[in-house]
This record gives structure tokens, sequence and C-alpha cells, in this order.
């Protein structure tokens, strides 16, 4: 029989890394919170690659951090590798990621979530949620017959819904890692009137270290000096391991096309559709047939454990396929398998059915966060577990909600690409997928996003004050650069001739020459004698503004007509099928999304700018947005 177990202000469904920022947001705002979880061991799991950030991701966990999330404290404090992705490339897709120790990362959010005020973590399976339309969310229910009430339910329930792993021609519920999944929550799911779809993703083999031959593989290193992810890290971050590189072959390859028919994806029984650009190998080799060979990224799982991990390796081919096709390769000729790859399937929501906030448009306070809303990777699930939980705060306490634009982060191009576009694959996070991403650099987070996360109540006080005191020296070294000038002369001719420029004639400022795209901050040091001592971060943020200004002024008159057209808001009310000139499809998608400002519609896919034309129109005879 049901029992009542206590009530509670946000209830958060899963504690997977959308589910650790959503309880820890709610709980640090004030609000009363508790986190429910399958089993207390997959607090924070990577049940797939144990890494954090990479291209575009680093930017969502710089700014998560920026917002006042735990994400890239606890990256620092685990971190065992570190790489910044695509030196070679402009500042805008400059990507930190960082090899992460699993466990200790576990460990570390696991402790903090239980030194929180305010958060309980209660380790049950919910089965239900109970509320309506009219109502809202008002109850969820354990397996164990547990009633907690809840004012607002924030769902996070990552691969665990419904999930079924593959292995060739072995098919079992589960959820990641051999843990149970959450079988029933689907038709509560349903019975409230949420669309349900199945989506699919792989994790690779994890493997024995002594059993790989390391001379035979490319070795990588850290960086040095290290980025952190976290503005808060002040601390220098040492590396403590190196990964290596691997590469398929013609064998390997064939091996799989041998075995392709035993493929559960190629053979049917994979019902879900799986991620477009994390593919399996089985998948890069049927659709990229003409490439020799793939890499494989060998990285260590943590600092107390022979367990190797195989990126760009999953796979749902039978086991001993598998391990046919591993021992194909140079270096893992003596391969032992330690967890055997799978692909896993579940149950996630169609995003179009979610507001701008992340809450449910059909189920006042239900919020969607992470693989839930049908987006793939941690620091996306991240990203919306903090973004829900403060709109699910502020809707509590009658406040605003928080919008971010496509301008304002790519926490917000993220939100507004699933609530706007949808998805019909798993969502990746890249930087082509921002408009404005050379403001959007990682390093300038902070400016973006920490006023926004010391209003809404996650920055502290003496961390906005360090945050201002950054921005002020910034300021200040980019009008010293651009006031001080030095002559010319043999060692500053030599120098710009060595970086591929021409020489100076006459005396040249500081900020002229570091335009120039050859020529970086450090290599002027020796010609500037009165340059003041710096954070890197700040000298960093002063060379890329001035190096890119005439392209940030550009971007910015981009912003400024989106954001016109963002402060044209589209009331509720609307009924498009009665606006004439709307084409049919427009109608069609204008009622399915209701999107709340007229940007908003203007990027719905099969909306036109014709369509965008008869909108405004239509606002101006109604009055600016009255309602009738």
């Amino acid at each position: 029989m049901e029992y009542f177990a206590g009530e509670y202000d946000i209830a958060v469904i899963g504690a997977g890394h959308a589910g650790c920022e959503a309880a820890l947001a709610a709980a640090r705002l004030g609000m009363n919170t508790i986190l429910f979880t399958i089993t207390l061991d997959g607090i924070a799991n990577m049940p797939c690659n144990p890494s954090i950030g990479g291209t575009a991701k680093g930017h969502l966990v710089r700014e998560i951090d920026a917002l006042g999330g735990e994400m890239g404290r606890a990256a620092d404090d685990t971190m065992i590798q570190s790489r910044m992705l695509n030196r070679g490339k402009g500042p805008a897709v400059h990507s930190l990621r960082a090899q992460i120790d699993r466990m200790a990362y576990h460990s570390r959010m696991k402790q903090t979530l239980e030194a929180q005020e305010r958060l309980d973590i209660k380790q049950a399976e919910v089965v239900a949620i109970r509320g309506d339309g009219k109502d809202g969310v008002r109850e969820v229910v354990t397996a164990l017959d547990a009633v907690f009430r809840a004012r607002a339910v924030i769902l996070c329930t990552g691969t665990y819904l419904k999930g079924m792993v593959y292995v060739g021609d072995v098919s079992y519920p589960s959820g990641p890692d051999g843990t149970h999944a959450a079988n029933r929550l689907s038709q509560s799911l349903r019975d409230l009137g949420i669309t349900l779809r199945r989506f699919k993703t792989g994790t690779p083999a994890r493997v024995h270290r002594r059993s790989i031959d390391f001379s035979a593989l490319e070795e990588q290193q850290g960086d040095d000096p290290i980025t952190p992810f976290s503005f808060d890290t002040t601390r220098p971050l040492v590396n403590r391991a190196v990964c290596h590189i691997a590469y398929t072959n013609e064998a390997t390859h064939q091996t799989i096309r041998d075995n392709i028919h035993r493929s559960p994806l190629y053979g049917g029984k994979i019902e879900g559709v799986g991620p477009r650009y994390c593919p399996s190998i089985e998948d890069k080799v049927v659709r990229f047939a003409d490439k020799p060979r793939h890499q494989i990224f060998v990285e260590p799982m943590g600092l107390d454990t022979d367990e190797m991990y195989l990126q760009g390796m999953s796979s749902s081919l039978p086991e001993d396929v598998q391990i046919a096709f591993y021992r194909t390769i140079k270096g893992f000729e003596q391969l032992k398998v330690m967890r055997t790859a799978y692909a896993i399937e579940y149950d996630c929501c169609d995003p179009l059915e979610l507001k701008p906030t992340l809450e449910f448009r059909s189920v006042e306070g239900l919020y969607g966060a992470g693989q839930f809303n049908g987006t793939s990777g941690y620091e996306e699930a991240a990203a919306q577990g903090l973004y829900a939980a403060i709109n699910a705060v502020r809707k509590l306490r009658g406040q605003p909600p928080m919008i971010l634009d496509r301008a304002s982060s790519y926490i917000g191009t993220l939100v507004d690409d699933l609530v706007t576009k949808g998805c019909t694959d798993p969502y990746r996070m890249m930087t082509s997928r921002s408009e404005y991403r050379l403001l959007l650099r990682q390093d300038n987070a902070d400016e973006r996003l920490t006023p926004v996360g010391h209003e809404i109540g996650l920055i502290s006080d003496e961390r906005y004050e360090r945050f201002l005191r950054k921005q002020a020296q910034k300021k200040a070294e980019i009008a010293r650069l651009e006031g001080t000038s030095i002559p010319p002369g043999e060692a500053l001719s030599d120098m710009l001739v060595s970086r591929g420029t021409a020489p100076v004639a006459t005396g040249v400022r500081l900020a002229d020459l570091l335009r120039r795209p050859q020529v970086s901050y450090d290599d002027l040091a020796p010609f500037d004698p009165i340059r003041p001592a710096l954070d890197r971060a700040v000298c960093e943020q002063a060379e890329v503004e001035i190096k890119y200004a005439g392209y940030i002024r550009r971007q910015l008159a981009q912003v400024e007509e989106m954001r016109r057209l963002e402060n044209r808001p589209l009331p509720d009310d609307i009924d498009y099928n009665r606006i004439a000139s709307l084409r049919m499809e427009a109608r069609e998608k204008l009622s399915r999304v209701r999107p709340i400002n007229v940007g908003q519609a203007s990027r719905i896919s099969g909306v036109s700018p014709a369509d965008i034309s008869v909108l405004l129109i239509y606002l101006e005879q109604r009055g600016g947005g009255s309602k009738e």
C-alpha cells in the first residue's frame, strides 16, 4: 500500500549529469529538493567516454561554470589529462577537453550532493508522476509505493527509461553499465499526454591495459600549461596520464563487413535512431567505405584502474565479432576485453513539446533535461539540467523566466534548437550550430554569463567581485595596447620577418601589430617593457578582442537585428489557422511550436521570410501584440 513519504518544492528524477546540476541549482537557490536515482553508485556516472569537454562541449562546460553550475569545478578536481582542441584554427572553435578519472568524478559529485543543504538524495525507481494539464504535477510515486509531493518535477532519466541493451543477437532490458532500467515510468508519462519516442546510443568496450602493446601506438600528451574549465580554479593543474592513438585497417573493416548481418542495427532489431555525429564502428565502415582507416583514442578510465576506453569504437556487434576485429588492429593483437561494447535504446520526449524554459506546455511544473530531451553528451545534459532548474525555481517564486538567446551562449543555442527545430536523432552541440560563434568563445563565457548567474543567485558576491576586477584589467590592457607605440628597430623587424609579415619603418602601436594574424601577444613581450603582470586569461581575452575587433563588430550588428525580432512577442492566444495569408505549412508549424516571439518563429523549419512578414503585419493590426 502507498504511504506518504515527504513533501518538496522540486523533485529531480535521475542523477546523471543533468540531474546533478538540476538538484544542486534548485537547492542552492533555496528550494527543498529531492533527487531520485535508481542507484547511488550511478551518480554522475560516465557510461560512455570518461572525458568532459571537446569541440563546442568545452564551451558548454565553461558556460555552466559561469552561471554557477558544478561540472567545471568537478572536472578540474578529477582531471588526469587536458588538451585544447583546434589550436590551429581561430579562437571561436578552440575547445577544452579533459580526460577524467571516472570513479573520482562520481565520488566528487556524490559528496557535493550529500553536503548540499536543502537537498535529499533517494535511491528509488520513480514509477509514476501524478498531475494533469490543469493542475500540473503534484506527486511522484516510487516502486516501493512511497508518495512524495512536489510542486515541480525535472525529468533527467538519461538512457534508463525503458532501456534495452543490444549485443548482436542478445538483447535484454537494462540501464547503462548493467544497472536495471526504469520500465514503468514511460506509461505514466504517456498518460500525462507526453509523446515518447525511441533513440539509441552506444558505448565502446573497456579493455585491460596490460593486453595493449603501447609501443605500436601513437602517444598523445596533454597540454602545458593547462587551461581550467572553471573560472574559479586558480591553482595550477597538471597532467597525470597520457593517451594513445591506434588505427583500424582493411582487415578490421573486412571482419566487420563479413559479420554486418549479425549487427542488430542492420538486422532491424534496433528501432531507435542513433547519433548522426558519433556513429558506431560498423556504421563508419559502411557509410565511409572509401576510408582506409579510422582513429581509435585509447584513454585511461582513471589512475587507480587498468581499464582503458577505446573512443571511436562503439559497436553492437556480437561479442565474438568484437574480439575478432579488435585483434586485427596493430597493438591490439592480444587485447583482453573487460566490458563488451553495447548499444542501448531508450525512451525520450519530443522537445517540440517544451517551452523555451524546458517546461512541458501540456503539464505545468514538469520539465525535461538531458537525453530525455533528445540530446547526447554529458555537457549538453548538464547545461539543460541547470537551465531547467533555474526556470523551475523562478516559476515557483513568481519571477520571470531565464531565457538565454542564441547570441548569449551555446546553452541558449542548444535550448532554442531543441524547442524550435526539434531533433530527429540525438542532438549534439557543435560550433557550426551557432551563427554567432565568434562572440560565443569559451574564453569569454564569464563575461557573457557571470552577471546572469550573479543576478539569479548562483554566483557569490565574492566571485562576482573577482569577475569585475578581471573585466577592468582586460579593458585597461586593451586601452594600453591601443595607446602605446614602439619605435622601429632591427630586433622588431627580425621578429616580424620570422613570423612571415612585413617589418615596419616607423613607430607603430602595439595594437596594430597585434592585429596582424601572424603576431601574438607573447611575440610583443620583448618590445613591451612596461607590460603589467596579468593573468593569462586576461591577456588572452585582450588579444582576441583586438585581433578580431572588425569581425566582432559585424556579429554584434547581426545580433542587434536578431534581438529586434526577439523583442516582438507573440501572444499565447494566437490562432495561426485564422491568419489567412500564412501558408498551410507555416500554420501547422507555428501551431505546434507556439513560438514566444517573432525571432523564434523565424527559425522554425518551414516558416519562410514571407510568413514572418505576414506575422509582423498581423501584430501591427492587432495592436503590437495585445490580446484581441
